[in-house]
């Protein structure tokens, strides 16, 4: 009996994947509930796990676009032999029969070349070509694990053609052009880089955005984590970060702020709202190697310290694995970006839609600064460039400006942020 691998349903919004990668190769023997395979959405990475026990069967390939509901492979229940591994038949043991002989045979049986099972066209074209079929072993595409002529073409077409000897010898420059690559290649866009993209290219089309610039002193938190980080650390088991106060001082500006936390929706009928949040749900931006993502701390001004560093390094290391859940990659009222971390010194970020507002964090670094206030005297400090990028179309410049300074405020005094003035 098999059981048919189907791409699960992820969501409303999400109707097709990319088929990024088989975990397990056709005809391997797995338990139920193993990893099989790797669905790469627009918003998540999913894992396709094995609906029984018993051999896997792969129909579908690998980078292929499939759509929800989709039949990708099935498990013979109960199979546990790896059909690859099973003895080839005594006829692959003969010597290797002439091109022509080759030619003439129906493609479906499976000969051997003493190294790796393949179908006698495969193996025609990799001697007229001289591809080595052992290369192929454990990624051969065919039934049963056998190299097809769709794989040796594949190796065909990869294969750098020879250049001819140049009849006389190149001069020092010539061979500095020919020593380097000049070489162009095309990937298809992934479906998390597209999704990137048109949410980007939308925040810009729609929204009348601006971007108001601040600075802010981060000795004080610099000087509370420098006294307390072990304690902290030894009591929650995670470490005293800046996000926390960053996290902390927003709320207290969202709340003093709320249309920075709201958004503009559009009804069927085209008419638009200003939807108000009574809610503190922070969108933490995750650079991550497929690109981009930013999952969502919930309930923010519940939270403790200790709970914001540790919902933060959690949705942090399941962002990189993609490991997240739609669920946590949507609903956000506000977000925080943090391109210090990579070096950057200031930027203009650029709005998370539909929210209003988005705090860009910046590097850290010593300036000749007054210092006290007022005082006529200068001094090293260390400062940060912030940055707010807001929706002009519902939050004033006056409200941002303000919003920024009460930020600025709470990191430059953090007793503020536990006094909530």
């Amino acid at each position: 009996m098999a059981v048919d691998i189907i791409i699960p349903s992820v969501g409303e919004s999400v109707t097709s994947g990319v088929l990024s990668r088989w975990v397990s190769s056709h005809g391997a023997a797995v338990k139920k509930d193993d990893v099989v395979a790797e669905l790469e959405t627009d918003k998540v990475t999913l894992e396709i796990r094995a609906p029984e026990a018993g051999q896997l069967n792969i129909v579908a390939k690998q980078g292929s676009t499939v759509n929800i509901g989709e039949v990708i492979g099935s498990i013979a229940v109960g199979a546990g032999a790896v059909a690859s591994s099973a003895p080839a038949p005594a006829v692959a043991l003969a010597a290797k029969p002439e091109p022509s002989a080759v030619g003439a045979s129906s493609g479906n049986e499976s000969h051997t070349n003493g190294k790796a099972r393949a179908t006698p066209l495969a193996e025609k074209l990799a001697t007229e070509h001289g591809i080595d079929l052992s290369r192929f072993s454990g990624s051969a595409s065919g039934i049963g694990g056998r190299i097809s002529e769709q794989d040796v073409m594949a190796a065909i077409n990869a294969k750098p053609a020879a250049s001819p000897a140049p009849a006389t010898k190149p001069s020092p420059v010539a061979q500095a052009s020919s020593s380097s690559s000049r070489g162009v290649t095309r990937e298809p866009m992934s479906p998390l880089r597209q999704r990137i993209a048109s949410r980007l290219v939308q925040a810009q089309h729609t929204a009348a955005m601006l971007t108001t610039f601040n600075e802010c002193d981060m000795s004080a938190i610099m000087d509370i984590r420098k006294s307390y980080k072990d304690e902290f650390e030894k009591k929650n088991g995670i470490g005293l970060g800046f996000m926390s106060f960053f996290v902390k001082a927003v709320v207290g500006a969202l709340k003093a702020f709320p249309l920075v936390n709201a958004s503009i929706v559009e009804d069927t009928n085209g008419q638009l709202f200003v939807e108000k949040h009574d809610f503190y749900d922070v969108a933490i931006a995750v650079g991550t190697p497929k690109g981009l993502v930013v999952p969502v701390l919930r309930n923010c001004d519940q939270l403790s310290f200790a709970q914001i560093e540790s919902g933060i390094k959690d949705l942090a290391l399941r962002a990189r694995d993609g490991k997240l859940t739609l669920d946590e990659m949507q609903g956000g009222t506000f977000t925080i970006t943090n391109g210090g971390i990579y070096g950057s010194l200031m930027s203009t970020p650029i709005l998370n839609a539909p929210q209003s507002g988005i705090l860009g964090m910046h590097s850290i670094k010593n300036r000749p600064m007054e210092y006290p206030i007022g005082s006529g005297q200068v001094a090293i400090r260390p400062m940060m460039y912030l940055a707010l990028s807001y929706d002009h179309r519902i939050v004033d410049g006056a409200e941002a400006v303000q919003f920024l300074v009460r930020i600025k405020n709470g990191i430059e005094d953090p007793q503020r942020l536990l006094l909530g003035v």
